[in-house]
């Protein structure tokens, strides 16, 4: 039976935080959460959990999700990756953070593209560590591209470590070879250090292929944490689960050590569910696939019909758009202006740090009439 991502799921009485951040009459179109059911695979598989009814401690390693783990990486990736080098965690924003701890110093800096994903620029924060930004350069076609010789500029003595978004949160670039390569190879002239957010690796649209940056050679993979997670993919976000893959031994025993007593292992339920879409939710991952692209072909051609002023370069993966409203004529910042003309709820632009500012982002991981109410409500708003 196909997967039904037309059919609204009232949220609202739920403990969902898109839905109830804002007031009932707001359309939330912000957090990156889809409004769709998790795949059927995922719920029985911890409807039989629950029914065992005993939820005791797990034993690790727990060499059946490893074996699902590193078989959906081979078979979607092309990555063979042992069982020992994957370590599981219960979200990859504690996985960034313990990993950029575990080759870090105080008074050393980290390195990212930005706008990005906000709390990427919260770890430096929250470690002590400087902060090296590399700004994504827009081409005349708004696509965003990395600039090499701002990118060699920015790394100085006290760089320790590159934190990567790809797919990237929040301009929807997947990065190509040649564009890894041109990190990869920075980071190993420098000797940096490579953590890589890769949580939307699975959606990704026609024509643009996800390539783990530790693929590109022996080199590059023994110095990359890896940081992945069937929560974007499989619209299990609130279960808390995720993965680090740490191929080099020396680098992950420094990773479990830096983790010690900080981080535990996802919950039984992440993990049942993991274990679930993992081996068994590839064609409810293809169909959701196909569905967001449909949004994501929908919505680019109602801004740029509908939306004056609102410019926006179609998402090469995820399911956030980057609409970009710096000639919209709107008095002021995007964000409050729609929430209060509109009654939409986006995130703003300037959270996401420097090239931010006249932006916003907006998820259209949700029924295609919610997409279309969304949008109608921004138009009618720029038009009054």
């Amino acid at each position: 039976m196909a997967p039904d991502f037309d059919t609204f799921i009232d949220r609202r009485p739920s403990d969902s935080m898109k839905w109830r951040q804002y007031g009932p009459d707001v359309l939330p179109m912000w957090v990156a959460d889809m409004d769709f059911q998790a795949p059927e695979v995922a719920l029985r598989a911890m409807r039989e959990r629950l029914e065992h009814g005993v939820l005791g401690y797990a034993y690790e390693p727990q060499s059946e999700i490893l074996e699902a783990i590193t078989g959906y990486l081979s078979r979607h990736h092309g990555w063979k990756v042992d069982p020992s080098a994957v370590v599981l965690l219960p979200g990859t924003v504690p996985g960034f953070h313990v990993a950029c701890r575990a080759v870090t110093q105080p008074a050393d800096s980290l390195l990212t593209l930005v706008p990005v994903y906000p709390p990427i620029l919260q770890c430096a924060k929250n470690l002590g560590l400087g902060l090296d930004e590399v700004v994504l350069t827009p081409d005349a076609s708004g696509a965003y591209g990395i600039d090499g010789e701002a990118l060699q500029a920015a790394i100085h003595s006290r760089t320790r470590v590159l934190l990567l978004s790809n797919p990237h949160n929040p301009v929807g670039r997947v990065f190509r070879r040649e564009e890894l390569t041109l990190l990869a190879e920075a980071c190993l002239r420098q000797g940096l250090s490579i953590v890589s957010d890769e949580v939307h690796c699975d959606l990704v649209f026609r024509g643009h292929p996800h390539l783990p940056i530790a693929l590109l050679s022996p080199e590059v993979e023994a110095r990359t944490i890896t940081l992945m997670s069937p929560s974007k993919s499989f619209n299990l976000a609130g279960l808390k689960t995720a993965f680090a893959v740490i191929p080099n031994a020396a680098l992950r025993e420094k990773f479990l050590a830096a983790r010690e007593g900080l981080l535990a292992a996802p919950n039984l339920l992440g993990c049942a569910a993991m274990n679930a879409v993992y081996r068994e939710g590839d064609p409810w991952l293809r169909a959701l696939r196909e569905y967001l692209e449909g949004n994501r072909d929908l919505l680019v051609d109602f801004v740029r019909t509908e939306l004056p002023g609102v410019r926006v370069t179609a998402p090469e993966g995820t399911y956030l758009a980057w609409l970009d409203c710096r000639e919209a004529g709107i008095a002021g910042r995007p964000f409050p202006f729609f929430l209060k003309q509109a009654r939409v709820a986006l995130n703003p632009g300037e959270s996401f740090g420097r090239g931010g500012e006249g932006f916003v982002r907006l998820n259209f991981g949700c029924p295609r009439a919610v997409l279309r109410e969304g949008l109608e409500r921004m138009r009618r708003a720029l038009h009054e």
